[in-house]
């Protein structure tokens, strides 16, 4: 049975949500899973047939703890299947700019890393304006205000489509079951 290591950043909690659903969908698919926060509980990825990272964009960047473990672990992850799960509230804009700025955060992170991954994957994230500060909460609505999305503070949002993500973990714990039979038989 193939080996995934599930590594997250979080800042308000909704990334390691979908983390926990990867998690899900990839043991209902087969895989042994493990998960990990990177600000203190994701292992190395030694004996890991595949890993996957997941961390939100926040300030034009991703978390810290996320950049700095994938940099210390890069060799060892551009030597087996990983995917690269950005949360991103740009992504609901359908906006060719916002994607081309979109694009550019994670190509400098995986520049700044030296990670390669196989596959990459952008997910909408969630708005928790009811957990956020004052600033935070202001912040937020006058960039989602510019975006035309939700800026009731009084309540939540979430926007990553389930389903969708379901269909990727899908189809990567479908290709990670492939080569490892493939790696077993030969």
């Amino acid at each position: 049975m193939p080996r995934a290591l599930i590594v997250f950043g979080t800042t308000d909690g909704h990334t390691a949500k979908i983390a926990s659903a990867l998690a899900i969908h990839f043991r209902s698919a087969g895989l042994t899973v493990t998960m990990g926060d990177a600000a203190g509980t994701a292992p190395d990825p030694a004996g890991f047939d595949a890993v996957i990272v997941a961390a939100s964009v926040h300030a034009r960047g991703y978390q810290r703890a996320v950049k700095a473990w994938v940099r210390t672990h890069a060799a060892a992850l551009n030597r087996i299947p990983t995917a690269f799960v950005s949360v991103c509230l740009g992504i609901l804009q359908r906006d060719p700019k916002v994607d081309r700025e979109l694009d550019a955060i994670i190509n400098e992170f995986v520049a700044s890393t030296a990670w390669k991954p196989s596959t990459t994957k952008i997910v909408a994230g969630a708005l928790k304006y009811t957990q956020y500060g004052f600033l935070k909460r202001w912040a937020m609505k006058r960039i989602v205000t510019k975006a035309g999305g939700d800026t009731d503070t009084s309540r939540d949002y979430e926007y990553t489509d389930w389903e969708d993500l379901r269909r990727f973990a899908r189809t990567f714990a479908g290709s990670l079951q492939t080569s490892t039979a493939r790696a077993h038989s030969a």
